[in-house]
Order: structure tokens, then sequence, then C-alpha cells
């Protein structure tokens, strides 16, 4: 049964709201009371359920559920059901969660055929085809045939079994609470079918960094609980993972050692693989954090990553399970005075070498960028450089260096941009997008996965709008050829409706959101300017002289950090060719990320004809002004959207320009003070 009693908020873009265009009904109406379905599984009812829940909220009138024919019907058809009427061609090309939507006019009475060759592919379908109704389409002729270009689309949460959720900005933890896990399994349940609604197949459930009590999970204490949230999340089609503490045969007492090439500790892990896929067979596998940021991992004992991952890969694969390692590995001692080391070469040089030496169900999980999922970085160089090992791309849905869900910054024209960013890896045509997608290299098993923070706020995420984040990764992952303004106007009409106004303001307010925040934040790609920590809010030095490496060296003549070859710290030569040439000049390297790549004077003019100082100073007060735009486009809404929603929105929008205000005067009076150079339209600077 779903959930029907919650806010509007809580529903999210699953709002289902009474369809008041008459003549949308007049024409389609008759498609949708009856569903036919011939077979049952867990996966097919909660799509039947989806579909009644939602097609007598869309139209006022329950449909009949049958396994019969009758006139005008909504059919669900695995390929390998035998149903006379269903041309079998139709499923030609479909792959494991694709679907088709055809109008089969072929009959007196046509019929509507949602078709698939797994149960998960029944039940994508049957979101889609909900949204094309919400969308306003014609049902008349509807011919659809929809594959998923990335076969692993995931999602990381960072939550700690306290309830508290590291970079956590909507509350507490929706899976934990005591150190137990939670009674309220509706609220999972309501989760599972969120996701999947947009495609999500795949999720780890705890915290990278994997506390005591989180490394008990892998035990039987907590074996019932994760059979029961498997079997939740299983009914949406989505996968269970769980992140793992390198150490566990250690914390857990039971081993001395953790040494990936002791036999009793080999033993240990396919002993605990096992007694977790005798309770859970489909158990999707293990997320890693080792040898990053105080986390144990191999390099204790003068091991490898292939040998730590290889160990834990071996004991999952009579099982069919995967290990995802991260490369997020750098040196988080890092002196400040050493020029040399540059924490945004440590990935590549930390794995680069060992391409090749991985098992087949390893997946190396890259960050989008070199660094830490700031407002403007390079991407990552390793994508693509290992051409035999599995990869998949790392975003962050959380807005951890983004306004932590306080200030809007939509995250999808971001996304969109590093996935058609060409690397060369196979010559130019080889966009990210087709390295983890594995279609370039071939690769086992790739895909996509995000760090989200879902909480326990009604809404979810905090800000009302930052679930067009959470909605956008799992269409953009979905298929990543879909544009941005169409997943937009997707979430826009889904979750406000279909009021113009409203669609057209809320629909600037996302699109422009990222630009305005990076005006008021993180100039020509400088990032880290934040306060240490907790990551909100300006501090130009927080990082400047601290271990974990992360500098923007301005002094009194310039400002940026020199990674050429010629003259800096080597990072441009870990891209291929082409985008090395790029970035290692200064007439050549794009201006949103010249500070990125070189230390240049204030005084250095950009491509637009402006120097750097005169840009910092320009786009921080623009920031501001974009800021303020940003409420009054919002206010025009007052009384055409709901209270709730639009007080979440306008409380966070106040405290935004609040937040634009103290960036813009600690930014420019901080460079005014350093260059010496006064803003040339003698704005306020302090």
């Amino acid at each position: 049964m779903i959930n029907e009693c919650r806010s509007e908020a809580y529903r999210a873009w699953l709002r289902y709201e009474k369809i008041t265009d008459q003549a949308w009904l007049d024409e389609n109406e008759k498609w949708l009371k009856s569903v036919m379905s011939l077979q049952e599984s867990k996966i097919r009812q909660s799509a039947i359920a989806e579909l009644k829940h939602a097609l007598t909220a869309l139209t006022g009138s329950e449909p009949k559920v049958e396994d019969a024919e009758s006139p005008y019907q909504l059919w669900l058809v695995n390929s390998q059901e035998q149903l006379v009427s269903v041309d079998k061609h139709l499923f030609d090309g479909l792959e494991e969660d694709g679907y088709i939507i055809k109008t089969l006019n072929d009959f007196d009475e046509p019929k509507i055929l949602i078709g698939a060759n797994t149960e998960r592919g029944l039940l994508y379908g049957s979101f889609h085809f909900l949204r094309i109704i919400q969308m306003g389409v014609s049902l008349s002729e509807l011919n659809s045939k929809n594959n998923t270009k990335n076969e692993l689309r995931m999602l990381n949460h960072w939550d700690n079994m306290d309830g508290s959720i590291e970079r956590g900005y909507a509350g507490q933890s929706i899976f934990f609470e005591n150190n137990q896990f939670t009674k309220n399994l509706t609220r999972i349940k309501d989760y599972a079918r969120l996701i999947s609604s947009v495609g999500i197949n795949a999720v780890s459930i705890n915290n990278v960094n994997v506390h005591s009590i989180e490394t008990r999970l892998l035990t039987a204490h907590f074996m019932e609980d994760l059979i029961v949230v498997a079997e939740i999340f299983r009914d949406y089609g989505v996968q269970l993972y769980l992140s793992i503490n390198f150490a566990s045969p250690i914390e857990l007492g039971e081993l001395s050692t953790a040494d990936p090439f002791e036999q009793d500790v080999r033993e240990w892990w396919q002993q605990k693989v096992n007694e977790l896929y005798q309770h859970i067979p489909d158990f999707g596998g293990f997320v890693v954090k080792a040898d990053s940021e105080h986390r144990p991992g191999p390099f204790t004992y003068g091991r490898n990553h292939v040998d730590g991952a290889n160990m834990l890969a071996e004991a999952l694969e009579p099982h069919n399970g995967h290990v995802i390692w991260r490369t997020f590995v750098y040196n988080c001692l890092q002196d400040w005075r050493d020029r040399q080391t540059d924490r945004a070469k440590a990935a590549y040089d930390h794995f680069k070498p060992l391409d090749g030496q991985f098992k087949e169900n390893v997946i190396l999980q890259i960050k989008n960028g070199p660094m830490d999922f700031q407002v403007r970085e390079a991407n990552s160089p390793l994508f693509g450089a290992m051409k035999s090992t599995n990869q998949m791309l790392e975003f962050q849905v959380t807005q951890e260096y983004t306004g932590q869900q306080i200030d809007l910054c939509y995250l999808l024209p971001q996304w969109k941009e590093i996935l058609e960013f060409d690397t060369f890896a196979n010559g130019e045509g080889t966009p990210i997008k087709h390295i983890v997608d594995g279609s370039t290299f071939a690769y086992a098993k790739s895909g996509i996965t995000a760090v989200v923070n879902i909480g326990n706020n009604d809404n979810w995420t905090g800000h009302q709008l930052a679930q067009a984040n959470l909605y956008a990764y799992g269409r953009i992952v979905w298929d990543p050829n879909l544009t941005v303004e169409e997943i937009t106007d997707e979430w826009v009409r889904l979750t406000f409706g279909d009021q113009p106004e409203v669609i057209e303001e809320i629909t600037w307010m996302l699109l422009q959101s990222w630009s305005i925040y990076e005006n008021y934040t993180s100039p020509l790609g400088v990032g880290w300017m934040v306060n240490p920590h907790h990551h909100y809010g300006p501090n130009v030095d927080g990082y400047e002289y601290s271990v974990w490496g992360t500098y923007h060296f301005a002094d009194h003549q310039g400002i940026g950090v020199d990674r050429t070859v010629k003259s800096g710290t080597g990072y441009t030569a870990q891209y291929f060719e082409e985008n090395q040439k790029m970035y290692e000049s200064i007439e050549t390297c794009p201006d949103e990320l010249l500070l990125f790549f070189h230390h240049v004077p204030y005084t250095h003019e950009l491509k637009s004809g402006v120097t750097v100082i005169q840009h910092i100073y320009d786009t921080h007060f623009e920031g501001v002004e974009q800021a303020i735009q940003l409420k009054d486009r919002w206010y025009r809404l007052k009384g055409k959207i709901e209270e709730e929603k639009y007080e979440n929105v306008m409380n966070r929008l106040d405290r935004q320009i609040e937040n634009a205000r103290q960036w813009r005067d600690m930014i420019n009076t901080y460079f005014y003070r350093k260059s010496g150079i006064g803003d040339e339209k003698n704005r306020k600077i302090y």
C-alpha cells in the first residue's frame, strides 16, 4: 500500500495532482481505466500499486487490474509472457532495464503497451508512463523505446548509526537511530519508491567513514535488519550495498591483523561474505574508503590498492558481488610550504600504474574532479586513463561545498558539462559519459554514483528546491543524452504543476543558480575559501596553511596554483595530449579554470577583457544582486504554490542573500588589501 497521507513536500515529484485539463481527459482517459497483468512478482506488484495509486489520484477513478484483455487497456507485458496480441519483435533491442511504451493501434480497441525483458524494466516503464501523463502528452501515438546508458546507477549515503549524517543538511538518518536500525520502515519504502522512479538501482546505506558501531553491520546482530531493508529495496529494483571498514577483522576483535596477504584474513572475509549472501542472495557488495583521510587500508601492511581490493573481490566473486574502491586517496598531512606536492595529482599517481591488475568485479570510484566536489574544478584525468580497469564516476548530490541546502545551487548544468567533457582517451569524441558507461573500453561493470544526504525532514532534502538535484541526478544517470532543459522542465511540472508563471520562474531560478553561487564564492576555479570542517561560508585562508593541501597561493602580486609542467606541479601532464596542451597554456586555458591551473598577476587580462582583480570584484557584487533577484522571482509566486513549500524556500533565500553579502565583503576586502588595487567602479570595499 502506498502512503497517501503525507504533505506535498514529502510526496516530492510523485504528487499525482488531479488532472484539470478536461480536453486531455476526454481524449485519453479511456486508456486509464484498466490495467492487464498476466503474472505476479514483488517488483510488478510495486508497479501495479504505483499505477493504481497514481491513476486514481490523476483521474479520480481507480483502474481495475485484470488478467485478461478488455477494451482500451494498459498492458504490462514481460517479453517472456505468451500474449498472441503482442508482436515479439517490439522487444528487439531492449536491454536488461530497458522498456517500451507504445500505443497499439492495430486493434478495434487500441491498447497501450508497457513492455520489458525484466520485471524491473516494467517498473521503470510504469514510472515513465506516469511522467508522460503528467506532462500532458497525448496517449494516442506513443512509441518510445528506452534503454539506460549506465548499468550501475547508485547512491552513496553517509549515514551513521547514531542517526547523524556526515554532510547532512536535511535532518537525521532515515535508516538509523540510537545505534540501531529505525523502526520507521514506511519511510524507507517511500524512499525506495522515490529513487526507483528515476531509475536508481543500487544504494549503500552507511557512511564510507565507517565507525566502530557501523563496522558491526557485518555481524549477526544486525543481519535481520539488513534482510528487511534489502527486501524493501528489492521490491523497487534497488540493490543493497554496505560501506565497510578495511580493518574489520581487527575492529571486531577476531584477528590481530587485516593484512590482505594473510590467509586467515582472506578466509575471514570469505566467511563474512558467505553469511551475507546466505541471507541476502542479491546483495550488491562493498564500498571501500581505504588509506584515505586516516581510514585503514592495505598501506599499513606494505600492500597496495590492488592487493586490498582483490582480496575483497575474491570473497565476493562467487556471489557476483562487487567491490567499489574509492580513488579519493591523497596525503592529508601535507606541508603547506611544499609547492610541488599537489593533492590534485594524487589519485592518478596512486592508481594509474595499477591498470589491468584489478579483478573484474572491482570498480574504481572516481570523483568528478581531482579535489573534492568544488563549485568549479577541472575534471579528473583518471577518466579513461585506465583502459583495463572498471571505472565509475562519483558526483555529489549533497551540497557540501555548494550551499549546503541553504543556498540554492542546482547542480545538473555542472554534471552535464562534466559528462560531455572530451577526454581524448580514445581520440577525439571520447567524453566522460562514454568512459563511465563502459562503451569506450568495454568495462565489465561501470556506471555512476553520487553522495546523497537524504534525511528525515518532511521534504527529504531540507531545501525544497534541492529535491531537483536528486531528481536530476537519477534522470541524467539513466540517460546522459537528455538535456538540462528537458530534465528541469520535468521536475518543475511534476513538483509544482502546470501554471506557466510558476514553471517559468522556478526554471529560471534553477538554471541560473549554479553560476550565481559561483559568482559570489569561487572566482576562476580557485575554490576552498571556506570555513574548515563544516565548509559553509567564506574563510579566504581557511585552508591556506592547512595539512589538507588546498591552497590559492595569493600574495600581493597575484593568485592561483601553477599546475603546469613548465613551471609548476606538473599536474597538466596527467591529461591526454590535447587537454594537456589546452590547460598548460594561459592563452588556451579556459578562464573559468585559469586559477586552478595558473598563478597569474591580478592585472592579468581575461579573454573577456577584464582583469583578474576586477573580475573578482565584479562577480562578487553581481552575485549578491543575483541572490536578491532569486528572492524577487520567488516572491512573485506567493499564493501560487503550497504555503509550506513557499515559506521553506523563502526562508532559505533570505539566508542565501546574507551569505552572499558575507562572501562579497570578505573576498573583495581580502583581495583589495592583498593587491592594493581598487575597484574601477568605486563600489564599497572595506
